[in-house]
């Protein structure tokens, strides 16, 4: 009898464990949200096409609050958070970042508008689950996704650094509210992994998708990021964390996610480098040609211009003719004082003249009488034309 009670008495709580396991299997998982964020989002839920809606899909998620649904095993969906929305009385309206378009609180089976930063999810019939945070639409909050009571490796994944303020200017949305993805972007085929591009070993990481991979080692970074972006788990429920503040995050991942940072970080600086590089060449430049200018100006107004001098022919009484100066000039009749008295003046018409330049000198010896153009001045049109050219190369090609 009392092998038999002992054998009776297990077997409720052995029915019990299994109704229980048959109905976490029946029931699927629960997803909490929770807002860590100092401002109110908006969470958007889309379902997969063959899997049932939640019982949202939008809703207002205040600081410091979280709300929980159920999804049936074999549900498959993504899940977003709006920002910056405006919604009246009657839940109408629309936000900033993550709009589904739906114009209402429900997003009503549309999907966000990127840029935003989605968690993926496919649970699995008596299997194994699969889920992601993926940055391939884009960044517009730090989000993680932790999985517990579950089986596996239910690894935590997300994003928790702040792209926003890392984001390059040409994939900023307005003020830095979020971080455009280099396909929405461009819209080229290589960065959207399409046409041409659209197989593993032809679409590669661009410099975009790797500062992302860089600060977010989890997340994925373009369409084909599956290795080190999707994680399995087992039978959990899961809790999707926006603006995480402290994650509960394994060392690996912290480790990574500093480095990733750094990584980011250097190549924000590498950036800002280049662009002071540019600037200090044309500055460089700029003094270059200015100093050049300056010179060749000194050295045209150093030429002095021609002095000219009357020297009086002849004074005082008697005959013959008297000179001043150095150097001897034969004159002509109009110049020469003749016979007694007070001494001829000084001729107006083809006086002697004397010259402080030499050069000028010599060449009216030559019989050149007018100055041709001036070496400086040419030189001064050289150096003028070689700084434009200096400018516009220190732009062109650095």
């Amino acid at each position: 009898m009392a092998r038999f009670f002992s054998s009776s008495s297990s077997s409720p709580i052995l029915s019990l464990f299994v109704l229980l396991l048959t109905c976490r299997g029946v029931f699927g998982s629960t997803f909490t949200f929770v807002n860590r964020c100092d401002y109110t989002v908006w969470p958007g839920i889309l379902a997969n096409a063959g899997s049932p809606r939640l019982d949202s899909t939008g809703f207002e998620l205040s600081p410091d609050s979280s709300r929980s649904f159920q999804a049936p095993t074999g549900w498959s969906g993504r899940f977003w958070a709006r920002t910056g929305c405006t919604f009246d009385d009657s839940g109408a309206g629309s936000c900033l970042t993550g709009d589904c378009g739906s114009g209402q609180l429900e997003c009503n089976g549309l999907g966000a508008a990127p840029p935003a930063t989605l968690a993926e999810f496919t649970l699995g019939t008596g299997g194994q689950d699969f889920y992601d945070v993926s940055l391939v639409d884009g960044y517009n909050l730090p989000m993680v996704v932790e999985g517990s009571g579950g089986s596996g490796m239910c690894a935590t994944t997300g994003c928790t650094s702040d792209l926003n303020r890392q984001c390059p200017p040409e994939l900023r949305v307005g003020e830095g509210n979020a971080c455009k993805s280099a396909c929405e972007a461009f819209g080229s085929p290589e960065y959207c992994c399409s046409g041409a591009f659209n197989t593993p070993a032809a679409c590669r990481p661009s410099i975009y998708s790797q500062m992302f991979k860089a600060a977010c080692p989890k997340s994925y970074s373009y369409a084909y990021d599956d290795a080190t972006s999707t994680f399995t788990c087992t039978g959990a429920d899961y809790t999707v964390t926006f603006c995480p503040s402290s994650p509960r995050l394994p060392v690996q991942f912290t480790l990574s996610d500093l480095a990733g940072q750094l990584i980011a970080c250097l190549f924000s600086w590498f950036r800002t480098w280049m662009l002071l590089s540019k600037l200090t060449c044309f500055v460089f430049f700029a003094l270059i040609g200015f100093g050049m200018a300056m010179l060749s100006c000194q050295k045209s107004s150093s030429i002095a211009t021609p002095v000219t001098e009357t020297t009086p022919m002849g004074s005082g009484s008697g005959s013959g003719m008297d000179y001043s100066g150095s150097g001897e000039v034969i004159g002509t009749d109009t110049n020469t004082g003749m016979g007694s008295g007070t001494g001829a003046g000084s001729g107006s018409a083809s006086g002697e003249t004397m010259l402080a330049d030499g050069s000028w000198l010599a060449g009216l010896a030559m019989g050149d009488s007018h100055r041709t153009a001036s070496p400086a001045g040419l030189q001064s049109m050289f150096t003028a034309s070689a700084t434009i050219v200096l400018l516009l190369a220190s732009f062109v090609y650095l």
